[in-house]
């Protein structure tokens, strides 16, 4: 816990020089203040500032990143965040998740009537925000599904990206709008599923690159260089992932599982040893399931058989 307050500074420090608020405009619709200025608060600053919606400006425990966001966002740096949290009518937690309690922990005892408070984890729920009722503000989880790779760059995938959403129904309501009103889709959510929810944006995200990096590595045994399995593979992946968008997974599926053709997936198997084989046995029987569904009639016993993992 120590760590976490160290991280997130509740006391005023830092720079010498006032906070200009070149973010705060008399008569926006909303003003924003930005806590914690990595990849996603960079992000989300940008996009909204650039959407001319009211961005206050950032507080960061490092004073260097929230004053590189602000020249970033055309904002302000504050070394005090009680002034961000006075001039703000909302507020957005973009800190590391372990963080967000201590954050919420160092601010909800400020003034924060009728304020909204914001965190963009996609594992937390809004239950994080202990002891709202008591502080007049209504708080909410939001979580856009993409993945922010780079602090200068990812805000321009915001345009296109989809957002879920959870909470006191203030805030949903008010932020929904929000997001709605730039064009975003956005899908609300039980809070309680937000694990089930995380847990499904990591394999759609994160575990699809342990099954590129596998078959990239089998091309490689085949004398590929690295560049050369991404770029020959590049229009095989998108394709494929392009078919499952517009058809869904089962009608996109295809390939020797699918058509069932079990001397070839013995070939493969045989080719496979240790982790890889035991991936590619796991997700065929999941393939195998798919491809019953979209072909009833077929049988699959011998094919699931085949693929089961040797106890």
């Amino acid at each position: 816990m120590a760590k976490l307050h160290q991280m997130v500074r509740c006391y005023h420090k830092t720079e010498n020089q006032p906070a200009e608020s070149r973010g705060y405009k008399e008569g926006d619709s909303m003003q924003i203040g930005i806590i914690g200025a990595g990849r996603v608060g960079f992000s989300l600053g940008k996009y909204l500032s650039g959407h001319q919606i009211g961005v206050v400006g950032y507080y960061d425990p490092v004073s260097e990143n929230a004053v590189e966001a602000a020249q970033f966002t055309g904002t302000e740096s504050f070394a005090d965040i009680g002034k961000l949290v006075d001039l703000s009518d909302t507020l957005f937690l973009t800190t590391p998740d372990d963080i967000i309690q201590a954050a919420w922990d160092c601010i909800k005892e400020m003034s924060l009537n009728n304020k909204t408070i914001c965190h963009f984890s996609g594992s937390l729920s809004s239950v994080v925000f202990s002891g709202m009722e008591r502080t007049g503000a209504s708080g909410c989880s939001i979580h856009p599904m993409l993945a922010f790779s780079d602090k200068y760059s990812s805000y321009k995938q915001l345009d296109n990206a989809f957002f879920t959403i959870e909470g006191d129904a203030k805030a949903v309501k008010k932020m929904t709008a929000l997001l709605q009103s730039l064009g975003n889709r956005v899908c609300p959510i039980d809070g309680s599923r937000k694990a089930v929810y995380h847990t499904a944006t990591s394999i759609l995200s994160n575990q699809v690159v342990a099954v590129l990096d596998a078959g990239y590595r089998l091309l490689m045994q085949c004398g590929f260089s690295e560049e050369d399995a991404r770029i020959a593979s590049g229009q095989l992946v998108r394709g494929n992932v392009d078919n499952v968008i517009r058809q869904g997974t089962s009608q996109a599926l295809t390939g020797p599982i699918e058509r069932g053709d079990i001397s070839t997936v013995e070939k493969h198997l045989s080719s496979l040893d240790g982790s890889d084989e035991l991936m590619y046995r796991v997700l065929g029987q999941k393939l195998a399931e798919i491809a019953q569904k979209k072909n009833p009639g077929r049988d699959y016993s011998q094919m699931s058989k085949l693929l089961e993992v040797p106890r």
